[in-house]
């Protein structure tokens, strides 16, 4: 894994060097092996990486890396899993490689096939190619996110980077808060893709290419690849075949994705995806797999490590655990800087933690991300069905009375359930209130002021647009792809990239091969994810073949802390002395206080604030404006 960064400034400034070092120094985490540089003052542009070795650990993989004509540089940040393939297939129309990395494989299949050659990879990543000929620079971001790319645009300029701290060190780039973000923020305790929380700047979203010209200073993004919608004609009706297509599918990624120059484990938290991964590595694998888990003493909700211990000793894996103690709040300022923009995820804290225990024996884990967006294994996906029962059965004026009542109920002591949030919502709606953070009127209720595009409005259609548009879809099939497009790449993946890059381990995810995921989409039917009484329908019969009996039908826990508990000790106190800062054109203090008020009652009042206490140790250690 590693860091990618390039600026062009049509000013052709003389620093251009200085300027790409100071970028690459923030990014030295994603790639403590090398760095490199790489400037061509005459178009004023500069392309920079952060090198983490994971295939050919020779200096021959130092980026940026020119091709042997010099007309084509890249500079790349991921894996390429069918790297080998695409090797030999253009070798055999005559190509001559001068490495062994997947990084030049990249550079001959563009030299080959041009920005279509982004079709043929399979992995993860996010990548700039400099051509010289076109004078066009051309990024792309893998299909579920992954890996991460942050850029700035305007009128001769433009700046990107694998970190969005990599682009705050060139002078003059402005830092204010996009106020619009900061409410979708406060709504699912994440920024989503299509927008970013400072003004000015973006993210690439997953599956888009990106192609600027450097002469005339404009840009296109375009998408490349999207999940399919379902389809009747190709579902496989016999559970014994999808049972195997699935075991197939995912033996093949884990094979592909075990292969590294450096050693290998696995995050084994104990939940039935990863736990699918170590069963099937085990199975595979010449030697050992080494397997990690971290554990909460105490705290039997959250601890799954002597689920882990059972799965590590079946499998015989070489296993390691860390015990978490009460978290220090020290943790929180490091993990603030390291996250380009705020989420409310509690669950970095213990990620981070076993990040940095993998580390220590390991260069490269395995984890479970991504089986809950395919198959349907969050709790409200177990809703949707109900929801569409009860609501046909509820006359609308009977829910327009409990929207009333519901709004005259709610104060800053009143934890909605989203499940009656949902209810509340047409149909189409129900799905975008089924995790929010802070709801509509407790938004209302807190903010000192609203944004001019109020995301009271807007924010079930900015998520959702592609997904709720969908006809013939059903419920459970729009909440799927929904997450599958937002808050996996938007919450999940950013927290995992982050996490593990501060711990310069790079992360792999067996469950987002493309092919899995196209499978997962396509020909996977509903009856087979969730229903009314349980999740994950499909892997854990799988789990049924591979797995011991005393591991089989276990509740989903969840990666996550006892927050709660944590918060009764020096945690609230720090809160207090972080929230204290809080700008009060965003949020007034007798607001704040008022959440205090509620943590002994109200549960969720702990997350609110956690998301709060996150959102302003980012604002202060980047000196965001208001």
């Amino acid at each position: 894994m590693c860091g990618v960064v390039g600026i062009h400034d049509s000013r052709k400034v003389s620093h251009y060097k200085e300027i790409i070092h100071e970028m690459c120094r923030t990014l030295s985490h994603r790639g403590p092996d090398a760095s490199g540089t790489a400037v061509f003052p005459e178009f004023g542009l500069g392309l920079g990486h952060t090198r983490l070795a994971i295939i050919d650990l020779t200096s021959a993989g130092t980026q940026p890396l020119a091709d042997s004509s010099g007309e084509y540089t890249i500079t790349f940040n991921g894996e390429i899993y069918n790297y080998q393939g695409l090797r030999q297939q253009l070798v055999n129309s005559g190509v001559v490689f001068q490495t062994h990395t997947d990084t030049e494989v990249i550079l001959e299949a563009y030299k080959k096939w041009g920005v279509r050659c982004i079709e043929q990879l399979r992995g993860m990543f996010a990548f700039c190619i400099f051509d010289r000929k076109k004078q066009t620079l051309f990024l792309a971001r893998d299909r579920a996110g992954e890996k991460p790319l942050f850029y700035f645009h305007s009128a001769g300029q433009f700046y990107f980077a694998s970190e969005l701290k990599a682009i705050f060190t060139i002078p003059g780039v402005s830092r204010k808060l996009n106020q619009e973000s900061f409410e979708y923020f406060l709504a699912y305790g994440y920024v989503p893709s299509n927008r970013c929380m400072v003004d000015g700047f973006y993210k690439l979203p997953p599956g888009h290419t990106l192609e600027y010209n450097i002469r005339s200073s404009e840009l296109q993004v375009k998408s490349y690849w999207q999940p399919p919608r379902f389809c009747p004609s190709t579902v496989l009706h016999q559970s014994e075949e999808l049972v195997e297509q699935l075991d197939e599918m995912l033996e093949k990624s884990v094979c592909e994705q075990l292969v590294a120059d450096v050693p290998v484990g696995i995050l084994l938290s104990g939940g039935l995806d990863s736990s699918l991964i170590t069963a099937v590595a085990a199975r595979v694998s010449e030697t050992p797999v080494k397997t990690f888990t971290v554990s909460f003493p105490g705290h039997t909700k959250f601890d799954e490590a002597s689920v882990a211990r059972t799965l590590a000793e079946y499998f015989s894996t070489d296993h390691h655990e860390l015990v978490a103690e009460p978290g220090s709040v020290d943790i929180l300022p490091m993990l603030a800087e390291q996250f380009d923009e705020p989420i409310a995820d509690s669950s970095m804290v213990p990620t981070y933690l076993v990040s940095k225990l993998i580390r220590e024996h390991a260069t490269v884990a395995l984890g479970g991300d991504g089986g809950d967006e395919l198959f349907g294994g969050y709790h409200q996906y177990k809703w949707l069905d109900s929801l569409s029962t009860l609501r046909k059965w509820t006359p609308a004026i009977g829910r327009q009375v409990a929207q009333i009542g519901l709004k005259a109920a709610v104060g800053f002591g009143f934890d909605r359930p989203n499940f009656m949030r949902a209810f509340l919502a047409e149909e189409k709606d129900a799905i975008a209130f089924c995790n929010v953070l802070f709801g509509e009127d407790i938004r209302n209720t807190m903010l000192a002021r609203r944004s001019t595009k109020s995301a009271q409005n807007s924010i079930t259609p900015e998520r959702y647009k592609v997904w709720l548009a969908s006809r013939g879809a059903t419920v459970l099939q729009m909440g799927l792809q929904a997450d599958f497009a937002s808050y996996l790449p938007d919450d999940i993946l950013v927290k995992v990239d982050r996490c593990s890059m501060l711990a310069s381990l790079e992360t792999r995810a067996p469950f987002l091969d493309y092919r899995l995921i196209e499978f997962a989409f396509r020909e996977c039917p509903d009856q087979y994810k969730a229903s009314a009484k349980t999740t994950k329908i499909l892997p854990r019969m799988l789990a049924e073949k591979l797995l011991p009996s005393s591991m089989q039908g276990r509740k989903k826990q969840g990666f996550s802390i006892p927050l709660n508990d944590w918060f009764r000790g020096d945690w609230k106190d720090f809160f207090g002395d972080v929230l204290r800062e809080f700008d009060p054109n965003l949020i007034p203090q007798k607001n704040i206080q008022a959440l205090f008020q509620q943590t002994e009652k109200n549960k969720a009042a702990v997350h609110r604030l956690f998301a709060l206490t996150m959102f302003e140790l980012w604002r202060q250690r980047y000196a965001i404006i208001i």
